[in-house]
């Protein structure tokens, strides 16, 4: 794994010869040894259809490609970083919470109604979130960033999670989403109408949470 936590808003990456680490704009601190950041206008690994499929869905995070040998300081805005490792699955994630990710894992694009439905496209338009959320595939790890710090809940066949839709960072497995209306005292006081909608997740993998609702 490349990266390394060095508290809750700063990930320490080891740069190594002929390998790469994609990483937000704007999200490296400082770093040693002999390393380049180039603008990388493919999306990452994804190539032409991840970079339109950012476009179309008005999430065109710019990504740095990071190579050579040493050592990057991550983070961004003071937010909450989380890294999560991958063993040949797949990682659903909005775009605009990537802050790095190992250049060996595989970058695409899935459209939400795919899984979702028409409520999937809902939910994109309740939460604030793209239609578009970005995969990555494969082995290595991905930094995420969240508000108020990050918590992995597991899901089972027996035990599907509801979360805010605000509140979702991303998950992996083999999971299904759907949308579904809840209404409940937190709409009776007038928070706003993401709360009226849960984001059901169903099957076998984690989702993962963060503590605030604001959006990145």
């Amino acid at each position: 794994m490349p990266f390394r936590e060095i508290n809750s808003k700063m990930i320490e990456a080891t740069v190594r010869p002929g390998a790469k680490i994609f990483s937000q704009r704007g999200a490296m601190l400082a770093y040693q040894g002999e390393v380049s950041f180039t603008p990388n206008l493919q999306g990452g690994q994804g190539g032409l259809a991840s970079m339109i499929g950012r476009r179309v869905a008005g999430e065109a995070t710019p990504l740095m490609t990071v190579e050579g040998s040493g050592t990057v300081l991550f983070g961004h805005g003071g937010h909450h970083i989380q890294v999560i490792g991958l063993s040949g699955d797949t990682l659903y994630v909005e775009a605009d919470r990537l802050l790095a990710f190992d250049g060996t894992l595989q970058q695409g694009t899935m459209f939400l109604g795919s899984q979702g439905g028409v409520m999937g496209m809902v939910r994109g338009q309740v939460s604030g979130q793209g239609l578009f959320t970005t995969t990555l595939k494969g082995h290595g790890a991905v930094a995420v960033m969240a508000h108020g710090g990050v918590i992995e809940v597991p899901i089972t066949p027996q035990r599907p999670v509801h979360v805010d839709p605000q509140a979702y960072v991303a998950h992996h497995g083999d999971v299904r989403n759907k949308l579904s209306t809840a209404l409940g005292w937190r709409d009776m006081v007038g928070r706003g109408s993401g709360e009226a909608f849960q984001l059901e997740l169903s099957g076998t993998g984690a989702v993962y949470v963060q503590a605030s609702e604001e959006k990145l």
